[in-house]
């Protein structure tokens, strides 16, 4: 699964990488995004865009946006099978930004779960394969939210977790944010675990444990010693 990641990379930088212009966007560098918060994504209407929507996704039909809270992740497995991912995946496809994320692993001597940050070995910033959905309260206002589709674990994050967010590669961005592209069994093949041998993770401080902690030493690697 996935919950917790950063997106500290600067925004003149994700703009070039992803290919959107950044505007006035109230983008904010996040060593320790969590559920409900907002993360930056990228969608295709008529070409891309960046925009700020909420972590956990919100179905339109929703009578209540809490529901979010469950719909932090999406199994790529089940898609369409699912009311709630079934016409996102056909229809609202985003990349969601990051250069890092967190999973736990139990240290055997201290009896704890100490954090782990999974990056890419280039330290270059990727993207998750996300769904979204547009949710309007009685009064009309609208919230914009993400989940991030996960998939097994490859070789290097099966200790770790069973399963993983999917990050695609760069040269598969495109065909994920394609709105020619509405067949699930031609968008299926791009939801598969990313190869172990360009990641690499590292222990961090115990303070990613608290949402409340959004700061650099969140992504700094420790000592185990």
């Amino acid at each position: 699964m996935c919950g917790r990641f950063s997106e500290v990379v600067k925004l003149s930088v994700l703009s070039k990488r992803f290919k959107f212009e950044p505007g006035d966007i109230p983008w904010k560098p996040r060593y320790n995004m969590a559920p409900g918060q907002d993360g930056l994504t990228v969608i295709h209407q008529e070409k891309r865009q960046a925009v700020m929507m909420r972590w956990g996704l919100i179905p339109s039909w929703a009578k209540d946006p809490a529901i979010g809270f469950k719909m932090i992740n999406a199994r790529a497995e089940t898609l369409v099978e699912k009311p709630s991912f079934r016409k996102p995946l056909m229809e609202n496809r985003c990349l969601v930004l990051a250069d890092g994320f967190y999973e736990w692993k139990l240290d055997p001597v201290k009896k704890i779960k100490i954090p782990m940050r999974v990056v890419l070995k280039s330290r270059e910033p990727f993207a998750f394969a996300g769904l979204w959905d547009t949710w309007k309260d009685p009064s009309g206002k609208e919230i914009q939210s993400f989940t991030i589709i996960t998939t097994p674990s490859n070789e290097l994050l099966a200790p770790l977790h069973e399963r993983m967010p999917v990050l695609l590669q760069e040269i598969e961005e495109s065909v994920w944010l394609d709105p020619a592209m509405w067949d699930p069994k031609l968008l299926r093949p791009l939801l598969k675990s990313f190869p172990s041998d360009l990641m690499e993770f590292f222990p961090v401080s115990t303070i990613v444990n608290s949402a409340q902690n959004d700061v650099e030493a969140c992504i700094e690697p420790i000592s185990l010693v």
